[in-house]
């Protein structure tokens, strides 16, 4: 069994996560350049035994795709391309960034580091990480 790896996509660079090797939990790996993305990834999977990468999924309220999935669909679609034959799956990333921000907050992260995007990213996929193994294994 492999692990799970986790991508929150935003243009300017993407917060990944991964689970143990077990899948019991997840935690923050890192945060990359978008345009290192594809690199970065092809790289990790060629390291460590990963079975396929989750996406996060960026929606509107109405559960409608959001202007994201223009930038997120042709880097998501070259990654295929790259890594087949790897399963990439999407999955609802709604409020993980404010579920990121509550979460430093009441870790007791000062103000000043809770602007650092890079930490709210990799938080952000590792909540979008963690949601997705409750949703997998717990129902």
């Amino acid at each position: 069994m492999g692990r799970l790896l986790a991508i929150d996509f935003g243009r300017k660079r993407c917060g990944i996560a991964v689970t143990d090797i077990l899948r019991i939990s997840a935690g923050g790996l890192t945060t990359v350049a978008t345009g290192e993305l594809i690199a970065f990834v092809k790289d990790y999977i060629a390291r460590e035994a990963v079975d396929y990468i989750v996406v996060g999924h960026p929606t509107t309220l109405r559960g409608e795709p959001s202007e994201s999935m223009r930038y997120l669909t042709p880097v998501i679609n070259r990654l295929r391309k790259e890594i087949a034959p790897m399963n990439i799956v999407f999955y609802d990333e709604r409020f993980t960034s404010a579920i990121a921000h509550q979460a430093m907050i009441d870790g007791g992260m000062k103000r000043m580091d809770r602007r650092d995007k890079a930490i709210v990213d990799e938080i952000s996929a590792t909540i979008l990480l963690n949601d997705f193994l409750q949703s997998k294994y717990c129902t």
